[in-house]
């Protein structure tokens, strides 16, 4: 997948390389964006995010691109994944959502 080509829903994706690269000298844009762009694909193919409305996947991309810049990226998603079983806020199927997290660290392996 190359970087137009990002589904609609992981454009959040590289915005978030692109501020990470910005705010982090060390960090190289280019391979921030070839990172970001290699979960993306990783996570749609894998149909991470498969059932899920609209709303809740843009909250759980959402919450996916602050867990990858995490100092512990698996335990941040794993927090995630409990966080919004037992204050889903507005989720429509914090359920869903939860088993989204947890499948998204397995298909990235974190």
């Amino acid at each position: 997948m190359q970087p137009g080509q990002v589904p609609a829903p992981f454009e959040p994706f590289l915005a978030m390389a692109d501020t990470v690269a910005r705010e982090r000298p060390e960090v190289d844009a280019a391979l921030a964006r070839e990172v970001f762009l290699e979960a993306a694909t990783l996570l749609h193919n894998g149909l991470a995010l498969d059932g899920l409305d609209p709303h809740d996947t843009d909250a759980v991309v959402a919450g996916l691109c602050d867990d990858l810049v995490s100092d512990d990226p698996g335990a941040a998603v794993r927090r995630h994944s409990e966080q919004v079983l037992r204050k889903p806020g507005e989720l429509h199927d914090p359920e869903a959502v939860s088993a989204a997290y947890l499948v998204s660290a397995s298909i990235l392996q974190l």
